[in-house]
């Protein structure tokens, strides 16, 4: 063994005292940083300071601020770390307007709610108000339009259940453009057909369909209308193949009948 790298035993002492109190001062530092840290947080959660500041709110349209703030029952004195946001998310997807909510905490007393709304589709006319109806067919009886929508179709004379949820489906699969030439959509069953829809568009045409075959032949009205004469109106039937009707022949028909019926009861 060489000689020369032998430390002696009394040398060695002093160097290990060094360690061993350099060791045992990390472990009090990390002792004390550790106890301190948790009279913090203790301190922060029975504080003022824990309870929610703010409340940020996105993606909402049809919905106030102040009402998704209710159902997610957030006030000013909920203590930031009572917040369940799986929960909150789960109550406020209750609502028919929301089809998805997301719910983040932002220490240190920000909670922030983003929604996804459904679309609205229509508006369904009872007693002269109108109503949002939204792409799951559900309508919203308590958000009541007194004056008369312009973004989108008014539906008549419909009711809340497979019919309309039929009528809503089938205004989804529409072009925008063409879901935005619709004024007004009239549901008219007849003996022959339960499905018997009628279409007042914003161009002044009529269009008579059938609910088993309207998305499909209602895609191709940019089509028809290009071949019509504008300046004369009339009914576009799409119920079976698809033709054109003017108002003016029609009521020719109704005047000759008319003058029939008179010969005939001379």
């Amino acid at each position: 063994m060489d000689k020369g790298k032998i430390v002696a035993l009394e040398d060695r002492i002093p160097k290990l005292k060094e360690q061993r109190r350099r060791k045992a001062n990390r472990r009090l530092i990390i002792l004390l940083f550790l106890f301190f840290t948790m009279i913090a947080v203790v301190a922060y959660v029975q504080s003022p300071l824990s309870h929610v500041k703010k409340v940020t709110v996105k993606g909402n349209e049809l919905l106030s601020t102040n009402e998704i703030i209710e159902t997610a029952e957030i006030a000013k004195k909920t203590n930031i770390w009572s917040v369940k946001k799986d929960i909150v998310a789960q109550e406020l997807e209750k609502l028919n307007v929301i089809k998805e909510a997301k719910v983040r905490i932002t220490f240190p007393n920000t909670v922030i709610i983003e929604i996804q709304e459904r679309n609205k589709i229509a508006y369904l006319e009872d007693d002269r108000s109108y109503f949002p109806v939204m792409e799951n067919g559900k309508v919203l009886k308590d958000r009541k339009v007194a004056e008369i929508p312009v973004t989108a179709p008014i539906l008549f004379n419909f009711k809340e259940g497979a019919f309309l949820k039929e009528m809503v489906t089938a205004l989804e699969e529409l072009p925008t453009e063409v879901l935005n030439a619709i004024s007004e959509i009239h549901y008219t069953p007849k003996k022959t057909d339960q499905y018997h829809i009628s279409l007042f568009m914003n161009d002044g045409f009529e269009v008579s369909a059938t609910l088993r075959s309207f998305s499909k032949k209602m895609v191709h009205y940019p089509s028809i209308i290009s071949q019509l004469d504008h300046n004369k109106k009339g009914i576009i039937d799409l119920e079976v193949g698809s033709y054109f009707k003017a108002y003016e022949l029609e009521a020719e028909k109704s005047e000759e009948s008319e003058i029939e019926n008179d010969k005939g009861e001379g």
